[in-house]
């Protein structure tokens, strides 16, 4: 990895403040029942497909597995390709994850292997490529690019999770569209679609896709979408033509199981964990309250005076995109972070916003002084302060007394502790979890 070094800058101004003590909190979000055997949905819904069903033994069958941290995706993408070999197929897997894992195939394939899912796992080839064959061109004159190792085979099966985006509302947002548009177009399609700003992601990535999917050899998708804890509640099959109307349906309800925060103002709020496997922009900006991209409005709550952010998940392999959404980042944390997966995500999507580097404190225990001593707070220990896992992980929260009091008495809330201090090592380093 390309990695920073930056050095300890000590802020005598930090050693006095005093933080807030927080309370343990659970909420309850919106959610639904799990998938009891994924296994045996994934079959049932492959079998509804017409164009496998006439698809001769032998056949070829690309399966298509992004980068995202699907729940299970592994035993998804297992359960895929054992149904398509019981058929008598020959499936094979490839990545469709656009310009993820530095943009090479080796990366991409190290993604996977994070994930769970490798040749040995699988029990099947993985051909990962960068390489790409032109379909078509839109009417914004943006080309259709596709996987090359997946338009040779003989039928492509794109599986993707349908949910919100990281940047801004829209009929469709992340699913089976995107991945045929951004994820099986590789480095350069992605490149091209997010180079138009927020009229490519939303003008132009559904024509790539229906490009593609008339000239390739896409025959079937499998959307799922997952509630707040991270399971799967819908395995659905999908037929290319109904890409689009499926991901705008199911996106309706992928929004309404969606973990949310409670609150309309927070002083200041540390996250412990971004990642790509968490959002595509690290931290999802319906939780943190930051899209910041030039021409779109950021929600209108929360609104979050301060965030710090104290680390990267071991899936998105250094790939901190979305730290520039922080305000301040301790320095284990971003002397550790990969610069090239960093900024070639930022170029690639054309929103360099995200991939600039906060202000960098020498540990956790100066994030937290830093947070709540500059959020316009006369007492750092009366600042409503919050602490979560992950913009993914809201089930159990940390809050100050004072950002309490506005959800105290709800049905949703359940206190789970008592006002405690927030402990940290002789280092420094955060040791109070969420």
């Amino acid at each position: 990895m390309q990695s920073p070094h930056f050095p300890a800058v000590h802020l005598s101004m930090l050693e006095s403040v005093e933080l807030p003590q927080v309370i343990r909190v659970k909420l309850t979000h919106p959610s639904a029942p799990a998938v009891p055997d994924i296994a045996a949905a994934i079959s049932g819904e492959l079998s509804k497909s017409q164009r496998l069903q006439i698809l001769a033994r032998g056949a070829r069958i690309a399966v298509a597995v992004g980068s995202r941290g699907i729940s299970g995706i592994a035993n998804v993408a297992r359960a895929t390709v054992d149904h398509l070999k019981s058929q008598g197929f020959k499936p094979f897997i490839v990545p469709g994850m656009g310009s993820h894992g530095g943009g090479i195939a080796e990366g991409q394939v190290a993604v996977l292997a994070g994930l769970g899912v490798t040749e040995e796992t699988m029990g099947v080839p993985i051909r990962a490529t960068m390489e790409v064959v032109k379909y078509g061109t839109s009417s914004h004159g943006v080309d259709a690019l596709f996987d090359k190792n997946a338009a040779e085979a003989d039928a492509v099966v794109v599986i993707n999770r349908v949910k919100s985006h990281t940047s801004f509302d829209r009929p469709i947002e992340s699913g089976l569209t995107k991945m045929v548009a951004v994820g099986l177009g590789k480095g350069e399609g992605a490149k091209r679609v997010h180079v138009l700003g927020p009229e490519g992601l939303r003008d132009v990535l559904p024509e790539l896709a229906k490009i593609s999917i008339a000239n390739s050899p896409i025959c079937f998708g499998i959307a799922l979408v997952e509630n707040p804890q991270k399971e799967l509640v819908t395995i659905e099959g999908v037929e290319p033509e109904n890409f689009y109307a499926a991901d705008e349906r199911l996106l309706v309800t992928a929004k309404s199981l969606l973990a949310r925060l409670p609150f309309a103002q927070i002083d200041a709020l540390v996250c412990e964990l971004l990642g790509k496997n968490i959002s595509g922009a690290g931290m999802d900006f319906a939780v943190t309250g930051r899209t910041d991209i030039r021409g779109i409005d950021n929600p209108p709550k929360p609104l979050i005076h301060r965030i710090g952010i104290l680390g990267v998940t071991p899936e998105s392999k250094g790939n901190a995109n979305g730290i520039g959404m922080a305000d301040f980042a301790p320095m284990d944390f971003v002397n550790a972070i990969d610069l090239h997966s960093i900024y070639f995500n930022g170029v690639t999507a054309a929103i360099v916003e995200k991939g600039r580097i906060p202000l960098v404190l020498p540990h956790d225990l100066d994030v937290f002084r830093a947070s709540v001593s500059t959020a316009w707070v006369a007492d750092p220990t009366q600042a409503r302060l919050c602490m979560i896992r992950s913009t993914a992980q809201l089930n159990e929260i940390l809050v100050s007394s004072s950002l309490f009091a506005d959800i105290d008495g709800r049905q949703d809330v359940e206190q789970l502790s008592d006002p405690e201090p927030i402990i940290f090592s002789d280092q420094g380093k955060l040791m109070t979890r969420c």
